[in-house]
């Protein structure tokens, strides 16, 4: 995996930082993005693992004004436009572009079960209305439908759409997924399937999108440095310590609850604060120093640091 493209390497899908009254933290931004920044890996702010299906405009907007202002040169800010009305995501799509945002990500509308020829036209649609670049976002688990590869590849030469993030936890996906773009020049594919993030690399894709990377970007900057210089035992020990951690905040948990495990986490590194938007909710007391007490057998057994 050696990517000149523009949109490629890691991605981290960020979390959004709230305050205790639901508003953006703007200290645990720059503290995020500090940490993204110290190792050279890139902000995907308002998607899944940002709680993007429940903040509200204004918080949207402020998380936004906030990122693009922390954005340093030669680096490139990803943003989710994803909603359920049409409208709302092109107008959250031309305030990101105004803002200086360099790529927007859409996943489906998640309330109509939609025929193949309505998805297309959807993206199509989006594509149209939007001043610049989408990438295409496909999470069944969320969205109830995938989004097949062959109408990805038809969509993948509109002007306007330059990649996909998938999320789809399918080996045989992932394999004719990289058959069909990894020496794309002007198409990217990104894996937001973080147990297979050595073996998408390893198979010439262009990058990464794992919300581990929120809590530790070092691991996926090594794993890519590691590919890039043929070291695949480096690449698959990167993925064990990656699973690890994963399996921390994932395992036995809803998505929403992992989302709060998550920040937890992200509070013991100094981060960010654990609350959640409704109708996420904190999780017991006792899980919570659980959770804890865990990660600090994980860093004593794996000599890391976060």
């Amino acid at each position: 995996m050696k990517s000149t493209k523009k949109y490629s390497g890691v991605i981290v899908p960020t979390i959004t930082p709230l305050t205790s009254n639901f508003k953006i933290d703007h200290e645990a931004v720059e503290k995020m993005f500090n940490n993204f920044s110290q190792h050279n890996v890139m902000p995907f702010m308002l998607g899944t693992t940002g709680e993007a299906a429940s903040l509200p405009t204004e918080v949207k907007k402020d998380f936004i004004d906030v990122a693009t202002k922390l954005k340093k040169a030669g680096t490139v800010l990803y943003a989710g436009i994803a909603a359920n009305v049409f409208q709302e995501s092109v107008e959250l799509a031309k305030y990101c572009f105004d803002k200086g945002v360099d790529v927007v990500a859409a996943n489906l509308p998640s309330y109509y079960a939609l025929s193949h020829s309505q998805v297309k036209k959807y993206f199509e649609q989006l594509a149209d209305a939007i001043p610049g670049p989408l990438i295409i976002y496909n999470i069944p688990a969320t969205t109830h439908m995938s989004i097949p590869i062959d109408m990805i590849n038809e969509l993948s030469h509109h002007p306007n759409i330059v990649g996909t993030k998938d999320s789809e936890r399918s080996e045989e996906r992932l394999k004719q997924s990289l058959e069909l773009w990894s020496k794309r020049e002007d198409f990217v594919h990104f894996l937001g399937w973080a147990g297979k993030s050595a073996e998408a690399l390893i198979n010439g894709s262009d990058g990464l999108i794992p919300s581990t990377g929120n809590l530790m970007p070092s691991i996926y900057n090594e794993m890519v440095q590691a590919v890039e210089a043929g070291n695949q035992s480096k690449a698959y020990q990167l993925q064990s310590l990656s699973d690890v951690l994963g399996d921390l905040y994932q395992k036995g948990r809803t998505l929403g609850e992992s989302l709060w495990a998550l920040k937890v986490l992200m509070r013991e590194a100094g981060l960010c604060q654990q609350f959640v938007m409704p109708p996420l909710q904190n999780l017991p007391q006792e899980e919570e120093t659980k959770l804890v007490n865990v990660l600090k057998e994980i860093i004593n057994k794996e000599q890391i640091q976060l």
